[in-house]
């Protein structure tokens, strides 16, 4: 279902999706009050959803949707905005599955090619497949890896954050469900997001959990105590500086097509922390993250992975725990606890 007060949008976006072949539009509007009306005569799996309508916008929109059919996601779309950066973080608290930055016009060709590539992957990582059935209605036993190793011997030194589809919400869940020990540790976040979504990202996990969490600077020293998310479009590794380890950002290529990537930051506190390093991958397309794994599993590291049936999209956690590379594969309210523990030294 496309909610969208553009009829240009609309109609753009249903000819990309028949052109691909492998969607279905069971149903447009043009706003949220239409959407709820024709909810009751479709059953979509996915709707696109525009934040600025008239008579009823997104944000008002979102959790009737959610009420009136369970387990729909929700993709809001809005334009590269501040403004429209902090609605967006408030509807994937609110539920929305994932979020999608609309180009402004339609004057940039480039940009406008990106927001339909990134339409598609999207909703191809989001749209059960015809004959399959969905990971929330099938409840499956979490996969488990090819062999188990032992905890790090010794206590960890910093906390790796690794997400993508769906890790807004799974990251805050996991950071405050973290309770006081969240504070004993250095906390480094690679979230798949926009520049702009970022530093607001930040300024919402501050709110959240009361901690200091932010976008740091080049050459800025890791402490604990602090929740380091990586900006936007920069890839966020670790270096040691006179003895220290301290951030590093730079604007080399993309890796696994992204930038800031999970990869990097692993590498790199694979090499700084060795099996000092306690590191989570949560939900997200993809496969990010996994070469990385298996640089912080050499070193002795510990590496959890969230499970197929609370994940968004299964691909990032996936590919870790496919790859035998997680200690543990955990349901997303048992990560926090889990992580609490191992910081804590009262893991068995």
């Amino acid at each position: 279902m496309i909610v969208d007060d553009s009829a240009v949008i609309r109609g753009l976006v249903t000819r990309w999706l028949n052109e691909v072949g492998e969607f279905e539009i069971v149903a447009t509007a043009s706003n949220g009050r239409l959407a709820l009306e024709t909810l009751n005569r479709c059953e979509p799996d996915v709707i696109l959803l525009d934040l600025e309508m008239p008579e009823m916008d997104g944000v008002d929109a979102l959790p009737q949707l959610l009420r009136r059919r369970p387990g729909v996601k929700v993709v809001v779309v809005s334009t590269l905005t501040q403004r429209n950066a902090q609605i967006s973080l408030k509807c994937l608290s609110l539920g929305a599955a994932d979020y999608l930055a609309k180009p402004e016009g339609q004057r940039n060709p480039t940009a406008v090619d990106e927001f339909r590539r990134d339409l598609v992957e999207k909703l191809k990582a989001l749209a059960p497949r015809r004959g399959r059935i969905s990971p929330e209605a099938s409840a499956p036993t979490p996969a488990r890896p090819s062999f188990v190793r032992k905890p790090a011997a010794s206590r960890p030194q910093c906390l790796l954050i690794g997400a993508s589809t769906g890790g807004p919400r799974a990251v805050e869940r996991v950071l405050i469900s973290l309770g006081a020990a969240i504070k004993q540790i250095p906390i480094l976040v690679v979230q798949h997001m926009p520049a702009m979504f970022t530093g607001v990202f930040a300024e919402h996990l501050r709110a959240q959990t009361g901690v200091h969490a932010y976008e740091p600077a080049d050459g800025e020293p890791v402490k604990a105590g602090t929740v380091f998310i990586a900006p936007g479009g920069r890839h966020m590794g670790l270096v040691m500086d006179r003895g220290n380890p301290v951030v590093r950002l730079d604007d080399s290529a993309p890796v696994n097509f992204c930038r800031p990537a999970v990869d990097v930051l692993f590498r790199d506190a694979a090499t700084i922390y060795g099996g000092a390093t306690l590191a989570v991958v949560l939900t997200g397309m993809g496969s990010d993250g996994t070469q990385g794994a298996r640089h912080l599993v050499q070193a002795g590291g510990t590496v959890l992975a969230q499970d197929e049936s609370t994940s968004i999209v299964w691909g990032m956690p996936g590919s870790i725990a496919k790859a035998g590379l997680a200690q543990e594969i955990l349901p997303l309210e048992a990560i926090g606890p889990a992580l609490k523990n191992y910081i804590t030294g009262s893991t068995p």
